[in-house]
């Protein structure tokens, strides 16, 4: 039985390509209720889903991007560092075999690639809403960053708390020293300075534990 978001998703995957390839969809989700997930998970791809939408004026080529959000975490592992990768050439391999046009290919496997620094060209429009939608979970409010920290401390509950925070400690870093978290004009009126305050916040728990 599928819970109403997955149905929804599966939903959102027939409209863009086509009711003949529903069951690559309905596979596709299912990955993100894989039994190791607890932040990567069909809540995060319905999440980000719904941003997309919301900063769909500002893709180049908004079917690309949608593609790109159900791909961009359909391989997700923690121990490895190339999930990315792999989930592009997935993305790749089933859109060939459902007869895309290369150049939408090549273009979702462009995409999913750049979430793995989520720092896409200034020009890049279609990069720009796909790693705005996937870090738009950052401005969330406190109750919403919260559950979202607890969820990814889950993912890695393998990992002792040293080396975990150390590790968070890192990858919040690198995000705080961008120039920008955001890069279309409208995520980054909406979401820039709540995300911005979030992570100076948990980098200070980090910090005093």
């Amino acid at each position: 039985m599928y819970t109403a978001v997955e149905k929804d998703l599966h939903e959102r995957w027939t409209a863009l390509a086509g009711e003949a390839a529903r069951s690559v969809g309905v596979e596709l989700v299912g990955r993100y209720a894989q039994q190791h997930r607890r932040y990567h998970t069909v809540d995060h791809l319905a999440a980000m889903s719904a941003v997309i939408d919301d900063l769909a004026g500002d893709a180049d080529d908004i079917e690309a991007v949608r593609y790109a959000a159900f791909f961009h975490d359909a391989i997700y592992a923690v121990d490895r560092a190339d999930n990315e990768e792999r989930s592009a050439e997935l993305a790749e391999s089933v859109l060939e075999s459902l007869g895309a046009a290369p150049e939408l290919v090549r273009e979702v496997g462009r995409l999913v690639r750049l979430t793995a620094g989520h720092d896409p060209e200034p020009d890049d429009h279609n990069g720009g809403v796909l790693c705005d939608a996937d870090l738009a979970v950052l401005a969330a409010d406190g109750p919403g960053y919260a559950a979202y920290v607890a969820a990814v401390r889950a993912e890695y509950r393998h990992v002792p708390d040293e080396l975990f925070r150390a590790g968070r400690t890192a990858v919040l870093r690198g995000l705080a020293g961008q120039d920008r978290l955001f890069h279309t004009p409208t995520a980054r009126a909406r979401y820039e300075s709540a995300a911005r305050a979030n992570l100076a916040r948990e980098l200070d728990q980090l910090a005093a534990r």
